[in-house]
């Protein structure tokens, strides 16, 4: 039987996914409300700094960034096979490699906060 990287990427798109599903809409609902001007005072520049600046609201910030790209990446390369774009070799490794860089800004950009 030949081994497959297919269960990998599988897990992520569904992990993304998922948390795409419950927390796109909560998200939006806070940017329209911050974009409003009726945003609540826990979202001030300094609480959302210290949130960022704390180790688990690092990593929780990672982990959405992270789902959402790579649930992406999955769901563009699918699009891309249905509008007749058969190199799935070649669009499998643009897509997951924007998706893994960024991840790794993601990281970055965390370590400078």
């Amino acid at each position: 039987m030949a081994k497959s990287n297919k269960p990998i990427f599988w897990s992520l798109f569904a992990a993304g996914g998922t948390l795409a599903a419950f927390l796109a809409p909560v998200l939006a609902l806070l940017f329209l409300m911050v974009a409003m001007g009726h945003a609540p005072a826990v979202f001030s520049y300094a609480n959302l700094h210290a949130f960022a600046a704390h180790w688990l609201g690092k990593l929780s910030i990672l982990g959405v960034i992270t789902l959402f790209l790579w649930h992406a990446a999955h769901r563009l390369r699918v699009t891309l096979h249905d509008f007749g774009l058969r190199q799935d070799a070649v669009v499998a490794v643009a897509v997951y490699l924007v998706a893994a860089a960024g991840t790794a800004l993601t990281v970055l950009y965390l370590f400078r906060i």
